[in-house]
């Protein structure tokens, strides 16, 4: 009878310990999708306000348009007495990777105090595993075909900064021997973007984008930041509008440098949106594109694969009778049909490049080492 007992109190204690367990669960998974709601509409607010300076301004320039509290500007109130945060990063301030040629990467590498051979053999190393054919011009070979698991490079731009540990050359730089990411790899992945967009916005450009595409010297690159933040010389005026024309911020870095490869518009920004609820927190992560503004990689399977695609293809509607439409086998199909995709057209003012919510967004780099 004891043991019965025994055995009973003990089930019980775990039956209340899980069901403890799933009801805090199932609190904090209702807590998040209140919280997500909340995100959500935070965003189209924002963009709401980003679209309507976006008109007003012919693009977005740089949050000193006026844009850089948009909920505010909108006069919009959280519910339930919530707080919501917003925070901006121009996305086109960095080196678009799909457009980068080897004497940038090369500048950009140098500038961390990389050897210039090995700056080159990284460069080198990049392309080679981002274009198809590519020409190698240092002396770095590739050995992809000679490991445990031998494979090819995909030969196009690329889609995630993971693919940065399985290029040779450059993994030995931007991973530990742990396999961990090293220094260099934030800086890499702060200073570049994989989105593909013409030139950066040089109102938002990182210093590494003003080094390695302008080869702006450090006294250029210093007067852009204190007219725009209006320090340095430019304390007395504050800051500066932002540059509307290429030929007004040459007036800033006075002569030398490429200006030309810079443009004065946003094409890509980041919105981070965070909603408070006493300790809680939800955070979102969206990065969108205007019209004509930047795209991510889209890629089809290889040439190969293509063609046998399409060959067999060919082959099954040659062996196949053709089939008749919806249309055809109904005659009250198409007054079924849903209407077309310009009929459905939203006239969405932006482009959505990705989205992540709370676990799916990267953590922020660690601080940087002290200077010896």
């Amino acid at each position: 009878m004891l043991v019965t007992i025994l055995f009973t109190a003990f089930a019980l204690v775990a039956f209340i310990e899980k069901a403890g367990n799933d009801l805090i669960v199932e609190q904090r998974y209702a807590e998040t999708r209140r919280l997500r709601v909340e995100a959500y509409s935070a965003l189209e607010v924002t963009l709401a306000v980003l679209n309507e300076f976006r008109q007003t301004d012919n693009g977005l320039h740089s949050p000193a348009e006026g844009w850089g509290d948009p909920l505010a500007f909108a006069g919009y109130t959280p519910t339930d007495g919530r707080t919501v945060d917003i925070a901006f990063e121009d996305e086109s301030g960095k080196i678009s990777l799909p457009r980068a040629d080897a004497p940038t990467l090369s500048r950009l590498f140098q500038s961390w105090q990389i050897a210039e051979t090995d700056a080159d053999a990284m460069a080198d190393a990049l392309l080679g595993w981002m274009q198809r054919n590519h020409t190698y011009t240092s002396t770095f070979e590739p050995d992809y075909d000679q490991g445990d698991l031998p494979f090819v490079t995909p030969g196009r731009p690329m889609r995630s900064y993971g693919e940065l540990a399985d290029v040779d050359k450059v993994r030995d730089v931007f991973y530990d021997t742990d396999g961990r990411p090293t220094d260099f790899w934030y800086r890499f992945v702060d200073s570049v973007s994989l989105l593909n967009f013409p030139r950066p916005n040089i109102n938002g450009a990182k210093p590494a984008a003003l080094l390695a595409l302008g080869q702006f010297e450090l006294t250029q690159q210093q007067a852009l930041s204190d007219y725009l933040a209006g320090t340095g010389s430019y304390q007395s005026q504050g800051p500066g509008l932002p540059f509307q024309s290429p030929a007004e911020a040459q007036t800033v870095t006075g002569p030398g440098g490429n200006i030309a490869a810079f443009a004065t518009t946003i094409s890509a920004l980041r919105i981070r949106v965070t909603v408070h609820d006493g300790t809680s927190e939800f955070h979102l992560a969206a990065v969108v594109a205007p019209p004509n503004g930047a795209t991510v990689v889209q890629t089809t399977a290889t040439a190969t694969r293509a063609e046998t695609s399409a060959s067999a293809a060919g082959s099954a509607a040659q062996q196949q009778p053709a089939q008749a439409t919806a249309s055809q086998r109904s005659p009250t199909a198409s007054a079924r049909s849903p209407q077309t995709p310009a009929q459905r057209a939203l006239n969405y003012p932006f482009t959505l490049l990705e989205i992540r919510e709370n676990d799916d967004i990267p953590p922020p780099p660690p601080p940087p080492p002290p200077s010896a």
